[in-house]
């Protein structure tokens, strides 16, 4: 991915950061529901003070002026991947730093170790297609089925069933919210500040199946 580049309101990214020499960045639910926390509470102008919010489910947290919009997520155990639109100036840069320096920060302190984190700061990509940017929804919500079958992109898919059962139970991810699953994290989403490609969760649902058992996805972004 590109990472020379400067940001502009109103322009779509791809965001991607992983850890260091691949490592595992996530070791257990707890990391995934700090890290998605860190997602709602970090894209805001206010400091955060997580001590005040813990315990709280996200949609009861108030947060400041949005510092860029999201559109879609999802943590996979060495990286993570974010869809984003630049709301405010140099709002991307702050939501980045906060949010990978939280995180960082909170890994190192619980698991005593000392050191980066990630590869890099992070990795992104300008969306200029729209016929791009609606793909993104696919490759953002169909990375977890990696975890259940390696090779998928490559000979397809062996047993559906257990794909569609699984995405439905991988909470990690937006995917949840797209199919309309009502849960606190959905706040975390801004999805007036994307296309309206899916006309309700049946029409997401058959974008997904296409690109899963038809089309297949391509090996790499």
């Amino acid at each position: 991915m590109q990472r020379n580049l400067e940001f502009s309101i109103s322009e779509y990214y791809h965001l991607y950061n992983r850890g260091v020499e691949k490592r595992k960045i996530f070791l257990d639910d707890s990391d995934r529901k700090r890290f998605l926390t860190l997602l709602h509470v970090c894209n805001s102008s206010k400091p955060v003070v997580f001590k005040t919010i813990q315990g709280l489910p996200l949609d009861k947290v108030a947060i400041g002026t949005r510092l860029v919009a999201i559109g879609a997520y999802c943590l996979m155990p060495n990286h993570v991947h974010i869809l984003v639109r630049e709301i405010i100036d140099n709002g991307i840069s702050l939501f980045t730093e906060k949010i990978f320096t939280a995180y960082s920060m909170y890994f190192n302190r619980k698991y005593e170790r000392k050191g980066r984190l990630y590869e890099n700061n992070f990795q992104a990509k300008e969306i200029h297609d729209d016929e791009y940017l609606k793909y993104l929804y696919a490759y953002i919500h169909l990375n977890p089925v990696k975890l259940i079958q390696s090779d998928w992109k490559e000979i397809g898919i062996k047993d559906k069933t257990k794909v569609k059962k699984f995405l439905e139970e991988y909470t990690h991810s937006s995917y949840l919210d797209f199919i309309s699953l009502p849960r606190p994290e959905k706040i975390i989403l801004d999805k007036a500040q994307f296309p309206d490609y899916f006309q309700g969760h049946a029409e997401f649902d058959d974008f997904i199946n296409d690109w899963l058992y038809f089309r297949g996805l391509p090996l790499e972004v």
